[in-house]
């Protein structure tokens, strides 16, 4: 067996006027986090730690924040194409762990859905 393991990290400003995701996520909030897509820094992370995994080039080189096509794009659609490319190479995620580091908003009312969301896109239990 070829175990391999990725780690992803990502982070980014908040900007007024744009809507909270976290997980594929809306968080009600005043502020949205700044980027080129959605700004989900969650599904960013997760994303990258795929590709990490797999030896492939990280979010950033795949999908361009100067491409028009990912202008306000679901973060999903990335995540998804890394599970796309880690199934391609015969890889299968056993577990995933994330922490979210945040004073504000509070997280605490959403953290099961922001859990479920992933988990469902990922095709595993939210208890792994």
């Amino acid at each position: 067996m070829d175990l391999r393991i990725g780690l992803g990290f990502d982070s980014h400003e908040f900007e007024a006027g744009k809507k909270l995701i976290l997980g594929g996520v809306e968080i009600e909030y005043e502020y949205g986090l700044k980027g080129h897509s959605d700004g989900d820094a969650l599904l960013h992370a997760i994303t990258d730690a795929i590709l990490a995994a797999i030896g492939e080039k990280d979010i950033g080189e795949i999908f361009k924040d100067t491409d028009p096509r990912w202008k306000n794009a679901p973060s999903s659609i990335f995540l998804k194409k890394a599970l796309e490319l880690m199934k391609d190479k015969g890889f299968k995620i056993i577990n995933l762990d994330c922490t979210i580091i945040a004073d504000k908003p509070k997280i605490a009312p959403d953290k099961d859905e922001i859990k479920e969301k992933p988990s469902q896109l990922i095709g595993i239990s939210k208890n792994r």
